[in-house]
């Protein structure tokens, strides 16, 4: 009894002391433990100094985008999209099917939903939906353009992804889905009768689900002749993805209900440079070109693409180990993976802005290929390879294969350097 009573007592005494130095001593006040490091003048005179640097560092963090101070419709007035406002929906005022190539970073994937929801395609209940290819786009992009649209996210822009989503479906007006999530609502509904507008956006990716949701489409298109289809990309084939939507059979080219328009200009150059020779092993030349870029370029963030996680693992580690051993004075690494197989919230770190004097590095599939928009990002490390699923018709299975990456592909990738400044390919 008595040993329960001291403990009570020196407790209590513990609490009374606390609160007298909080009194004593306000949070702006309070003596800080005073540590001497070797070679500091004083006991303490480090940490002062560390405290600076943190400061300064958080509060002069490097933006890359020379637009970010301007207003939001400022910068949205600065995308080269933004000129071709007024044909873009005449095309779908007259038009049922409309096809849209337009370079990368021309701002197509946030503009043209908000045209369209400003003329009005979204009056009365009406919904406009665009389909991305990949989750991490869809919940980007939508964020971005809640933010540009002065609407709370799942509001007037939402978003619906596999396991997650963020729609009300009463004031949802502009919704951003992935291409098996529509398939899903077909399920429900087969002719959509809630979209008035459907977007296509990345269309030239062609996997399984976008050629199922464009084949759809076009058969709901036959039963709702006022339902609008846009479809978007920088590399698509137009005259193919043309002949596909147009029901004209009298071959009198002003009968044609589908239209091509041709959106040019990037906002920054890029210089691209080639590998003269074979690699035996590209991923230790995808470390070896990292590492040459950190130590000799300037500031800049860094996308590598490679195929898979093992091999993004293999790198991030090596990229880590590099880090560790820079000297003190030098430039600082922050790498990241970035694969279909994290978390969201591990996804959505790459979005993060570093303060000065870090390099951020993304390590990444082919997930950041398009409609993924980095602040900061000035080179792009492509391996040229890709995992693409293929079937065995000796075994009678299908598995994942690395295989070079097309044409198309390695634009996109390449296009993620010309986003918000000047970038270079090696």
């Amino acid at each position: 009894m008595k040993t329960v009573i001291s403990d009570f007592i020196y407790c209590f005494k513990n609490i009374l002391c606390c609160i007298w130095c909080r009194l004593r001593f306000p949070m702006a006040s309070r003596p800080t433990v005073k540590f001497w490091k070797p070679g500091a003048d004083t006991p303490g005179g480090h940490i002062e100094e560390e405290r600076l640097n943190i400061v300064e560092a958080a509060s002069s963090a490097v933006v890359y985008n020379p637009n970010a101070s301007f207003s939001i419709e400022r910068q949205r007035q600065s995308l080269p999209v933004f000129s071709y406002r007024n044909h873009i929906l005449y095309l779908v005022e007259n038009y049922r099917t409309v096809v849209i190539v337009g370079e990368t970073g021309c701002g197509k994937s946030t503009q043209i939903p908000q045209y369209l929801i400003e003329a009005g395609w979204a009056a009365g209940g009406r919904v406009v939906a665009v389909t991305e290819p990949r989750r991490v786009a869809a919940i980007t992009v939508a964020t971005r353009v809640a933010e540009e649209h002065g609407s709370v996210l799942g509001d007037e822009v939402g978003f619906a992804v596999r396991f997650d989503s963020r729609c009300n479906q009463s004031r949802t007006r502009l919704k951003f889905v992935t291409d098996g999530l529509l398939i899903r609502e077909m399920m429900s509904d087969p002719l959509l009768s809630n979209y008035s507008v459907i977007m296509l956006d990345e269309a030239h990716e062609r996997s399984l689900c976008t050629d199922i949701v464009i084949g759809l489409v076009k058969k709901i298109q036959r039963r709702r002749p006022e339902l609008r289809v846009i479809v978007a990309s920088a590399t698509l084939d137009a005259e193919k993805v043309r002949d596909f939507f147009n029901t004209n059979v009298t071959g009198d080219p002003s009968k044609d209900d589908v239209a091509v328009l041709s959106v040019e200009g990037r906002m920054f150059s890029i210089d691209v440079f080639y590998s003269l020779d074979p690699v035996p092993d590209f991923v230790q030349a995808t470390i070896d070109t990292v590492k040459k870029i950190h130590h000799s370029e300037p500031a800049g963030d860094v996308l590598v693409f490679l195929t898979g996680q093992d091999d993004i693992d293999t790198v991030v580690r090596a990229l880590i180990t590099e880090a560790r051993q820079l000297p003190r004075d030098a430039m600082r690494m922050r790498v990241l993976p970035m694969h279909g197989g994290l978390p969201r919230a591990d996804q959505l770190r790459v979005f993060e802005r570093t303060p000065r004097g870090t390099r951020k590095i993304i390590v990444a599939t082919n997930i950041a290929e398009a409609s993924v928009t980095i602040d900061g990002i000035v080179y792009v490390v492509d391996a040229g390879f890709v995992k693409m699923p293929a079937y065995n018709s000796g075994c009678g299975i299908e598995s994942l294969v690395v295989a070079p990456i097309s044409q198309a592909s390695a634009d996109q990738r390449a296009g993620r350097a010309g986003r918000v400044r000047s970038g270079k390919v090696p």
